[in-house]
């Protein structure tokens, strides 16, 4: 799994012009899901993206998880094109992206297994819908984590 978080001032999802998730300051995310990866990869990158120290105290320091921002919110949107490779040619190619088959009941995980550790609901697009996204990006933090390549 790779996912991009982005700390938000606010951001929303929108399909066929109408909102389907939006929040206030907090995380943007985005997954894309492989065929490797399992419920393993779920719980490591949901403990992360909880914990993961990216909000400001009150010293204006990134010291703080989403966890300890009063108010704060989780939008969460399928991204299948963050697993492109550009290898070869110009044109990416998309093979390592799981299938719906595998990937929404993955994607359904997700969203559980995230609302649980976070102990707020989470907004999310709609897993092959056409979205479109809104984000006004914070600092700018933009933070790319794959689950295959824990460092």
């Amino acid at each position: 799994m790779r996912i991009v978080i982005q700390r938000c001032l606010s951001a929303s999802v929108a399909i066929g012009g109408e909102i389907k998730g939006q929040i206030g300051p907090g995380m943007m995310i985005l997954l894309g899901i492989e065929d490797a990866d399992t419920d393993d990869d779920i719980d490591w990158l949901c403990r992360k993206i909880v914990a993961l120290r990216i909000f400001n105290d009150a010293d204006g320091v990134m010291n703080l998880p989403i966890t300890e921002v009063p108010d704060s919110g989780i939008l969460l949107v399928s991204q299948f094109t963050l697993m492109a490779s550009t290898k070869k040619g110009n044109r990416p190619s998309y093979i390592r992206a799981s299938k719906p088959d595998v990937a929404v009941p993955m994607y359904e995980k997700f969203i559980c297994r995230l609302t649980q550790l976070f102990g707020r609901e989470i907004q999310t697009g709609q897993f092959g819908a056409d979205m479109q996204v809104s984000l006004i990006n914070d600092g700018p933090v933009t933070i790319l984590i794959d689950s295959q390549n824990r460092q």
